[in-house]
């Protein structure tokens, strides 16, 4: 109808490091490159995460200390909000060890799946699901969501060895 197609991505850690450092100086935090760097790369590739991250950063910055925001800062504050290395959240692991732990690596169905971590289907879907699916960590197939090798990794957990690729058969027919 408008003769325009558009792609909406994530962005890219430069560019979040850019927006959180210009969100920084709108809030009046003091941060380095480095504590940038860390915030930005554990944003999910979302600029309102990045800056949520920020504000919890600084928060945390000026508790425990004098308000500056480095990378030790940054690593320690994300950790003590549940925010891992990856950019992972309570819920993001909550659904990776669901799959992983309690069904065996899948596959699952969707609504089991978010029942067994006590979201609703359609939040499962639509925000925790695109990040971890563009992250390697599960993936979609005819039967259900599978995890992915990455997955069993990241919890440090070892596959089952009958399992096929990601921990399960994600093919149509086993």
């Amino acid at each position: 109808r408008f003769g325009l197609v558009a792609r909406l991505d994530y962005y890219t850690p430069a560019d979040l490091e850019a927006i959180v450092e210009r969100a920084a100086g709108i809030l009046g935090v003091a941060i380095d490159a480095d504590g940038c760097a860390e915030i930005a790369r554990r944003a999910r590739g979302t600029p309102r995460i990045a800056t949520r991250l920020l504000r919890r950063v600084r928060d945390y910055a000026e508790v425990t200390g004098d308000g500056t925001v480095d990378k030790a800062t940054a690593e320690a504050g994300l950790a003590l909000f549940g925010v891992d290395t990856r950019g992972l959240d309570q819920v993001d692991r909550a659904i990776l060890s669901a799959l992983c732990e309690r069904f065996g690596g899948g596959p699952v169905g969707l609504s089991t799946l978010a029942i067994s971590v006590g979201e609703q289907t359609e939040t499962v879907e639509d925000v925790y699901e695109p990040f971890l699916i563009q992250e390697g960590l599960i993936m979609r197939t005819p039967r259900g969501r599978v995890a992915l090798p990455a997955a069993w990794e990241h919890l440090g957990l070892t596959p089952p060895p009958d399992a096929g690729p990601g921990g399960a058969a994600p093919t149509l027919f086993p």
